[in-house]
C-alpha cells in the first residue's frame, strides 16, 4: 500500500466505490479511500490508499478518523453512500471550521428533520409524522382519510412509512389498511410517516459550489426503482425553470454550498411541484453511469469538484456541458430482480440482443440459486442499459422488458 505524503492536500473518499476511485485517480489529485474492512487486501493489492473504517460504529474512539486524516494533510471528505453522509459533516466541520457543516448533514439523513425544515421554508410536502408504534400508524392513516372525507365503505387513501435514517426506499412501505400494518417490522422503527402524493416522480442530480447550480440534470423514473432514463423527456423537462427554482429554494433553505444533492420531488399535470425528500450522496439507478452516457463528463468527477471549495469558477464552466442541449441521446436503464424463489437459468431474448437501442447488460446466475431476500430497491440481478434518440421509444422498452422474465 502507497505511503501517503502528509505534507499534501488530500480529498478522502468516505465508502468504497471503484468507480469514485477511478475519477479521483484520473483527476490526479491525491487522496486517500475510508472503507469497510473488508477491502484491505484489494486496496493494499492495487496500491491504493486506504483507511479501513466500520461507518456503523459510533462510539468515544470515533474522533480517531478526524486524526489520522487530518495528519495525512487531508482537507475534503466526500460520502459515497448513505451512511457516510454524516461522517462526511462531522469531518468537514473540522477540516472548514465550520460546525453548522455536521448539522445541516444531519438534515440530509434524518427524513423527519428534514421534512420539518422544508415546510418550515414554504417548500411544499405531504402531511407528515414521526411513528414510535403501531398504534401511531393506525391513528395517523385514520386522521389522513378522515381529513379526506372518507366513510364507512371507501378504500382508505394509502400512506407511506419509511424507516427515519435509512436510505432511499429501503424499508418503505405502502400502508392501505391494518393488515399492513400488522406486517411492519418492530425494529424498524421510528418511522417517517406521510401522505400519500398524486404526481410524476423524478429525481435530480444537482451539482452544487458555493450554494449555487452549476450543473441539473433531470431524471425520468420509468417504474420507481426499476428503470430510468436521463436527460427527462421534453414533456417533463418543459418544467425545469419551475423545478430549478424549487431545487435553488431548498438549497438556500438548507444552506447546502458543496457537493452533490439528490432532491426526489412529484409533478402533477398543471406543475405543481410537491417536494419528497433529498440525499447528498451517489444516486441509486446507475444514474450517475446514465449521466456519462448521455452528455459525457465523468459525474464521480463532478461530485468531487464542486465539493471542494477551493476548484475555481473557470474549472467548473470548463467541466460541465450544456443541460439538455449537450445530450447525444438518452441514456437508460432497467434493473432486473428475479420472479422466482430458485434460478436455473437466464434467457435474454434474441430480441433485445438485436434491438439498436439495446448496449450491453450485467445480468448473471449467480453461484447460490436460492434468491436473495429484496431490501428496498437493492439486492437486483444484473441491470441492463439502453441508449437512443427518442424518449418515447425508450420509455416503452423500459416497460416491455420490465415484465419479461429474464430468470427461470
Amino acid at each position: 500500500m502507497t505511503e501517503v505524503n502528509s505534507t499534501s492536500k488530500k480529498t478522502a473518499i468516505l465508502g468504497w466505490s471503484i468507480p469514485a476511485i477511478e475519477a479521483m485517480d484520473k483527476l490526479d489529485r491525491p487522496f486517500v479511500v475510508v472503507g469497510p474492512p473488508d477491502f484491505v487486501s484489494f486496496a493494499k493489492e492495487h496500491d491504493i490508499p486506504f483507511i479501513p473504517w466500520d461507518f456503523d460504529r459510533l462510539n468515544e474512539g470515533s474522533d480517531e478518523l478526524y486524526e489520522r486524516l487530518n495528519e495525512m494533510g487531508v482537507k475534503l471528505s466526500v460520502p459515497i453512500y448513505e451512511e457516510t453522509v454524516e461522517w462526511a459533516g462531522v469531518l468537514n466541520a473540522r477540516f472548514f471550521d465550520d460546525p453548522r457543516v455536521f448539522n445541516r448533514s444531519l438534515l440530509l439523513r434524518d427524513k423527519g428533520l428534514m421534512k420539518r425544515k422544508a415546510q418550515m421554508s414554504g417548500i411544499k410536502v405531504g402531511v407528515f409524522e414521526e411513528a414510535y408504534s403501531k398504534d401511531d400508524i393506525h391513528r395517523f392513516l385514520k386522521r389522513v382519510n378522515d381529513a379526506l372525507i372518507k366513510i364507512d365503505g371507501d378504500t382508505n387513501d394509502p400512506i407511506h412509512i419509511k424507516p427515519l435514517n435509512k436510505a432511499g426506499t429501503v424499508g418503505h412501505m405502502m400502508i392501505q389498511d391494518a393488515n399492513d400494518i400488522d406486517k411492519i417490522e418492530v425494529q424498524e422503527f421510528p418511522y417517517l410517516m406521510e401522505s400519500h402524493l398524486d404526481g410524476q416522480e423524478f429525481s435530480c442530480e444537482v451539482f452544487v459550489h458555493d450554494g449555487d447550480i452549476k450543473f441539473l440534470n433531470i431524471t425520468e423514473y420509468v417504474k420507481l426503482g426499476h428503470s430510468n432514463f436521463v436527460p427527462a423527456s421534453p414533456a417533463l423537462e418543459e418544467w425545469r425553470p419551475q423545478i430549478k427554482e424549487q431545487i435553488q429554494k431548498l438549497i438556500d433553505s438548507f444552506e447546502i454550498k458543496y457537493g452533490v444533492i439528490h432532491p426526489e420531488y412529484f409533478i402533477s399535470h398543471d406543475g405543481t411541484l410537491n417536494f419528497g425528500e433529498v440525499a447528498a450522496r451517489v444516486p441509486g439507478g446507475h444514474i450517475f453511469d446514465l449521466i456519462e452516457r448521455a452528455y459525457g463528463f465523468n459525474a464521480f468527477q463532478a461530485q468531487i469538484l464542486c465539493s471542494d471549495p477551493d476548484t475555481t469558477a473557470e474549472e467548473l464552466e470548463e467541466f460541465f456541458p450544456e443541460e439538455v442541449s449537450s445530450a447525444t441521446g438518452y441514456a437508460g436503464s432497467l434493473m432486473v430482480y428475479p420472479r422466482v424463489r430458485l434460478i436455473e437459468k437466464l434467457d435474454i431474448p434474441g430480441e433485445l440482443k438485436n434491438d439498436s437501442y439495446f448496449e450491453k447488460h450485467d445480468l448473471f446466475i449467480p453461484v447460490t440459486s436460492k434468491v436473495a431476500e429484496r431490501v428496498g430497491f437493492g439486492n437486483h440481478y444484473g441491470t441492463l442499459f439502453f441508449f437512443g434518440d427518442d424518449s418515447e421509444r425508450m420509455e416503452d422498452l423500459l416497460k416491455t422488458y420490465e415484465n419479461y422474465d429474464f430468470y427461470h
